[in-house]
């Protein structure tokens, strides 16, 4: 197979359903294969269509996109319960926002890792293309 053949077929993977896979923790090729082996730890190959993922490099984008949305969630709906119950006590706050923040950051962490995995892996990125070359 020709180097523009194959890049032709690696342009015209779907963007949006491999980031939407890859949320779902799912294999960005077949949706069929798991893409996590564990809670962060990603398999090197998936087990359905033998799609190769160690190529990834998610490194900080995960957490820095969990940051971001949670700490968005977090503050403005800690400003908005201040706004309309000024009179609630500070033990409230103290037990709900810490815990909400750790349940968010704790469920949107592999979501996110796995989005970014199935962005670069629809774009080609860091190894994906040469994979995507080397099968038939």
């Amino acid at each position: 197979m020709s180097l523009s053949t194959t890049s032709a077929r690696v342009s015209a993977r779907d963007k949006w359903q491999s980031i939407k896979r890859g949320f779902m923790g799912r294999c960005p090729n077949c949706n069929e294969g798991k893409l996590f082996s564990a809670y962060l730890k990603v398999n090197d190959v998936c087990p359905k269509c033998g799609e190769e993922f160690f190529h990834h490099r998610a490194d900080d984008a995960p957490p820095y996109f969990t940051i971001l949305v949670v700490g968005h969630i977090i503050g403005g709906s800690m400003l908005y319960v201040e706004e309309v119950n000024d009179n609630l006590p500070i033990w409230i706050h103290m037990a709900i926002w810490p815990a909400l923040t750790v349940i968010l950051c704790l469920t949107l962490l592999p979501r996110f890792k796995g989005a970014l995995i199935g962005y670069q892996w629809a774009l080609g990125m860091h190894g994906f293309l040469d994979a995507a070359l080397a099968r038939p």
